[in-house]
């Protein structure tokens, strides 16, 4: 087991201090362990089953279920990829393609380096900019696969300015 993994466990075993053991809690105690960890890891699932005595497999359901958990760490820098009507419309899902091609993940996930995270809405309230992509909660317009690039050459233009001043 993992360091990680260990201080999921009891940061998860914390958090469960302040709940009795009613499965009515399934819900806000993975809400309570998500906002600590930032996402819902196997291993807390594991332990939040233990404490309200029912199978690891409804856990899971219920994660899996609603949109507002994740099963992956969050990445540094969070890529929300509209596909609203006016979006999807205008290219949302070339964008989406773009930007899983360029950061080799899929929706839902997290680049193995934990920079970005990839994820899918609904709508951003932003249609005549579409296709939006939200970067870092900031709205970027008609976002296009090569603006798909810049994006990304500005974190790496970022991250290398960044390594220099540290020197």
């Amino acid at each position: 087991m993992t360091k990680e993994q260990v201080n999921h466990i009891q940061e998860t075993r914390r958090i469960l201090k302040q709940f009795s053991r009613k499965r009515g809690n399934l819900i806000p105690i993975l809400q309570e362990v998500q906002g600590k960890l930032g996402y819902l890891p196997r291993e807390a699932m594991l332990v939040i089953a233990g404490f309200l005595g029912i199978p690891a497999i409804d856990v899971y359901g219920v994660v899996t279920f609603y949109n507002q958990f994740r099963l992956n760490p969050p990445g540094k820098h969070s890529i929300r990829v509209c596909l609203g009507t006016a979006c999807h419309m205008k290219g949302g899902y070339i964008a989406l393609d773009a930007w899983k091609r360029r950061l080799d993940i899929d929706s839902g996930e997290t680049t193995p380096d934990r920079e970005f995270d990839l994820d899918t809405v609904a709508c951003v309230g932003c249609c005549t900019m579409a296709p939006v992509t939200v970067v870092d909660d900031k709205p970027q317009a008609q976002v296009e696969p090569t603006k798909v690039d810049g994006i990304l050459l500005s974190f790496e233009l970022e991250k290398e300015k960044a390594s220099k001043e540290n020197l």
